[in-house]
């Protein structure tokens, strides 16, 4: 840890004041700096940039001069956010940090989330910026960013600037000097998958990895979830998977709210990681309020799981394409992979006399899966629901087989 850095990432052109400033705050905290700069005018401050906008501007396959010619804001903010990203990269890889700050407004602050989307998690990542109150989850993603509001413009010094610039040295310095648990109490880790309509079987399953003495990390297949779940696994945070809840693969079939996107279900089979894999919830895609459902599905079964969601059931031949692209996506697999059936239904909602008890629909999905899956993987199946015990034991019971 002594010999890594803390990075300082930002536009020196335009906010050199601020940027010193953030220098000497954490010069006072005693933390060895790297300074990257991202901005694309002639830049003249006190302190020594280790890494200049002209480095920055070529990682991304450009020049500094070519960008300054194009004249196109919006295509030097993504083109200095790609070149940062890359740098930071390389930085990660040689382990040369353990922390990253940032401050900016709207493009200073694409530039240092973009840029923050290569350090991985557990190296921690603070952004002062001016623009945290407005929606920025596609630019943070599934990252461990921390966002701190600057509440007045990062475009010169006064009290309330100095005050939360000096607050956010502090943190990214403190931050940094956390060490990551390296406890050997746990044989592995585990992920996850889980939803309200499979609660019941997840919280089985958890306890039951534990007493094994399994870390077993739980992801709400929310869509973030399934993509925050989906990139742990590539930065090898994971031994196993336990996808007990695939349901964000009928968001993205019928265009629901909680879609994984098109990845989802990939990242165990390309890293090699075993997997045990169930249908849960393929019965449900999720929408808002009932008067946000698309035109075409206002005649389907739906049913108000909140005020704010909607939950449509799944028809035949939605669940037909379903099994074909949950087997496809397990095909690729480098591991051992098996998919296990709950054949009495894989949600809450979806047992016999609920409201989304339709076995004609299940049959459709099961035996897609079934036919799709022959000769590439072992499919199980138990007369049993998704959230009866004796399903978690079973599921819990093949993923050591195949871990251990």
């Amino acid at each position: 840890m002594k010999d890594k850095k803390i990075v300082i990432l930002g536009c020196f052109d335009t906010k050199g004041e601020d940027f010193t400033y953030l220098l000497n705050c954490l010069n006072v905290h005693y933390q060895p700096i790297l300074t990257i700069n991202v901005g694309v005018m002639e830049t003249s401050v006190d302190f020594y940039i280790d890494v200049d906008n002209e480095t920055v501007a070529a990682a991304s396959g450009t020049s500094i001069e070519a960008i300054r010619a194009s004249n196109d804001r919006g295509k030097a903010v993504e083109l200095m956010g790609r070149g940062a990203a890359v740098i930071l990269a390389d930085l990660v890889a040689k382990e040369q940090i353990k922390g990253v700050v940032g401050m900016g407004g709207g493009g200073g602050t694409y530039i240092i989330l973009e840029a923050m989307q290569a350090v991985p998690l557990g190296i921690p990542k603070l952004c002062l910026s001016t623009v945290v109150a407005k929606d920025l989850s596609r630019q943070i993603g599934v990252k461990d960013i921390t966002m701190m509001s600057s509440v007045v413009d990062v475009a010169g010094l006064n009290k309330i600037s100095r005050l939360l610039i000096r607050q956010a040295a502090a943190a990214i310095s403190g931050m940094s000097q956390v060490i990551a648990d390296k406890s050997t109490s746990t044989k592995k880790n585990i992920a996850i998958s889980m939803f309200g309509n499979t609660t019941k079987c997840v919280d089985k399953c958890t306890e039951l990895l534990k007493e094994k003495k399994y870390e077993v990390m739980a992801f709400h297949a929310t869509g973030v979830g399934g993509t925050t779940m989906e990139a742990l696994i590539r930065e090898g945070v994971f031994d196993a998977v336990l996808d007990v809840t695939t349901t964000e693969l009928a968001d993205e079939l019928c265009e629901g709210i909680l879609s994984a996107g098109p990845n989802r279900l990939t990242a165990a089979s390309e890293m090699g990681i075993p997997q045990v894999v169930v249908p849960g919830c393929l019965d449900m895609v999720n929408f808002a309020q009932i008067d946000t459902l698309p035109e075409k599905y206002k005649l389907r079964k739906l049913y108000s799981w909140a005020p704010d969601v909607t939950l449509m059931r799944t028809n035949i031949n939605e669940n037909k394409i379903l099994g074909k692209q949950l087997v496809d996506k397990l095909k690729k697999s480098k591991a051992p992979v098996e998919i296990l059936i709950p054949l009495k239904g894989i949600s809450q909602i979806d047992k016999e006399g609920d409201i989304f008890y339709d076995q004609e629909a299940d049959n459709a999905l099961f035996q897609s899966i079934r036919d799709n899956a022959k000769g590439y993987m072992k499919v199980l199946e138990m007369n049993a629901h998704i959230n009866d015990d004796a399903f978690a034991k079973l599921l819990v019971d093949r993923l050591l087989k195949i871990v251990e």
